[in-house]
Formats: structure tokens, C-alpha cells, sequence
């Protein structure tokens, strides 16, 4: 938590990588070197100050790119408190 009662920034941004994270993974499995190449993120709301929910999808898996969706909410509340997008890159098969 961060003053004023809410979630600091930060935390929802690594929230948001480690589930775009994970939604990749489960497509390709555990790849070493997959890594974040770009992120963007939009704080819609200002989120209760609870557990955070992360919705990801799969926008585009290619041999090298992999581009990720990602919605946070607030456990218990439908609405959208952050827009994330981002881009991994797949390391070349051996």
C-alpha cells in the first residue's frame, strides 16, 4: 500500500509483466531468455486497496515475438483499474 490507501504504481506494473509473463510460458513453455521488450501501461482507476486480479491473453504468438494483453481489477469489482500491453521476445530454438 502506498499513502492515500491504495496500490502504488510499481506493484501494479509488476503485476501486470508477471502475468504477461506467465500467459507466454504457458503457450511456449519454460523458455530461458524470454524476456519483456516492450511494456506499456494506462492506470485507468485508482484501485481499492485489496488483492488485485489480473486478467491476460494472448494477442500474438509468433517464432520470435510474443504480444500480450493484460486488465487489472480489483478483487471483488468489475471495473478496469489498469490497461496493460507488452511484447516478449523468444529467444531462437537451438
Amino acid at each position: 500500500m502506498r499513502p492515500g490507501g491504495t496500490v502504488a504504481g510499481p506493484v501494479m506494473m509488476v503485476l501486470a509483466d508477471f502475468a504477461m509473463f506467465g500467459v507466454v510460458l504457458t503457450r511456449i513453455g519454460p523458455v530461458e531468455l524470454t524476456v519483456t521488450t516492450s511494456f506499456n501501461i494506462n492506470f485507468l482507476h485508482r484501485p481499492a486497496p485489496q488483492d488485485m486480479l489480473a486478467r491476460g491473453s494472448l494477442l500474438k504468438l509468433g517464432k520470435r515475438p510474443a504480444v500480450m494483453d493484460v486488465e487489472l481489477y480489483s478483487v471483488g469489482n468489475d471495473i478496469m483499474v489498469v490497461h496493460a500491453a507488452g511484447t516478449y521476445s523468444i529467444p531462437p530454438h537451438p
